[in-house]
């Protein structure tokens, strides 16, 4: 198993769609609602270019999880604030078939380095919705820290759920 990351581009469009499609009913319970046409190529041209519109201004870093060529997820750094704070948010998923075989330990790997390196950031924070045990095992096995409870937090799945918050310093 080859696990990497890449920038993502507006031709990954396709790939994505169909990978959001074929992963839709594992993905919804962690997600917010999504409409019909998200799942469309088109709805993931529109996305990536808004997130690539977001990293070509700094304030975000969106990449893809590749396994052996193929993409199998979504990674991205958002939210990114130079100054004093130097911080980011991270957020992913990863396709069914490479959930619990180490693919997003393995980019949330890649992902911290380039935020502690060529961005220079001090932390990187992420949030899980609580009963989200392999999402957590994910950041803890990146050495994030839980450091609190965000009640209601997220619109995810139709209500407002409460997230477990953890970060991680570039120190640590």
């Amino acid at each position: 198993m080859t696990v990497t990351t890449r920038l993502l581009t507006v031709g990954d469009a396709a790939e994505m769609a169909g990978q959001l499609r074929a992963n839709r009913e594992f993905l919804a319970p962690w997600e917010p609602d999504r409409s019909d046409e998200y799942f469309t190529e088109a709805g993931q041209r529109r996305v990536l270019t808004d997130l690539l519109r977001h990293h070509e201004a700094g304030s975000a870093l969106p990449h893809a999880i590749v396994e052996d060529g193929r993409i199998l997820g979504r990674i991205a750094l958002t939210n990114i604030a130079r100054g004093p704070f130097l911080s980011a948010s991270l957020g992913y998923w990863v396709a069914q078939e490479a959930n619990g075989r180490g693919v997003a330990t393995a980019a949330v790997a890649r992902i911290v380095d380039l935020a502690f390196g060529e961005l220079g950031l001090h932390r990187v924070e992420a949030g899980t919705l609580v009963h989200n045990t392999g999402s957590q095992r994910v950041l803890e096995n990146n050495k994030f820290h839980r450091y609190g409870l965000a009640p209601r937090y997220l619109w995810i799945a139709g209500a407002w759920r409460d997230h477990v918050l953890f970060q991680r310093l570039a120190d640590d």
